[in-house]
């Protein structure tokens, strides 16, 4: 399985970024998402950035994938401190009808 890291872009050159997240620095591939600037976001597999994502959404990746690896007991996986709060609403927390909205199952 690949699991996208949100990373957010520090620098370029043509058809590369050097991008940091989740505690690594690394220099991806911009192939897929074009010439992107210094603070722009990005998802990135591997050792390419694959679609570019907003700082928001960032934050919900960077949040699951925290909640992941604190249910996984990996505090390898957890750069920063497990968050208290994810910062979206966890569907856990939905109400019947917001759940039924999700699944086309309003009624």
């Amino acid at each position: 399985m690949c699991i996208g890291l949100p990373m957010q872009v520090l620098a370029t050159r043509p058809g590369f970024a050097t991008v940091t997240g989740r505690g690594d620095t690394r220099e991806v591939n911009t192939a897929l998402v074009g010439e992107r600037s210094p603070g722009d976001w990005v998802l990135v597999f591997i050792d390419g950035a694959r679609e570019v994502i907003s700082a928001e959404r960032a934050a919900e990746v960077d949040a699951t994938l925290d909640l992941i690896a604190q249910a996984m007991g990996d505090t390898a996986l957890l750069p920063n401190a497990p968050p208290d709060d994810p910062g979206f609403e966890l569907p856990s927390a939905w109400s019947a009808e917001q759940l039924a909205a999700l699944t086309g199952q309003a009624r």
